[in-house]
């Protein structure tokens, strides 16, 4: 009786968990949208995340800020996404969501460019419970 009482327990764990790394990837995506992508990557960000951007990886929530700082082109943006997939590891310390975004530049008179594609996170539980990314 204890290992089935054990077992839905760690299910439902699971699930709970699942919901808080979802929940916390809908307010990274929110926050992009309505405070800039800037904002939104150094607040989800842990302070070791690594990032790959155009070839390059940037490590650590410092590299991440000097990258975006003084970057004007980012005024011009806008980053949505949700996950289409979250899963986390059976001891709740690690997940990952993966699904698509949609990345909208505009130039100086105007015109849009939209390019679509796949993201994946890796999501680590942080000492005080939240999730912060440390893949992107």
């Amino acid at each position: 009786m204890l290992i089935v009482i054990s077992c839905n327990q760690k299910m439902g764990d699971v699930e709970k968990w699942k919901k808080e790394i979802t929940d916390t990837e809908l307010a990274f995506s929110a926050m992009a949208k309505t405070e800039g992508i800037s904002k939104a990557f150094i607040t989800y960000a842990a302070e070791d995340a690594v990032l790959l951007r155009n070839n390059k990886l940037i490590k650590g929530k410092g590299e991440l800020k000097a990258s975006y700082e003084g970057n004007s082109t980012l005024q011009k943006v806008s980053l949505t996404w949700a996950p289409d997939f979250v899963d986390v590891s059976s001891s709740g310390d690690l997940g990952y969501t993966y699904g698509r975004y949609v990345y909208t530049t505009a130039d100086s008179v105007g015109n849009t460019q939209t390019n679509e594609g796949i993201f994946h996170t890796v999501w680590k539980r942080q000492s005080d419970g939240t999730w912060k990314f440390v893949w992107d």
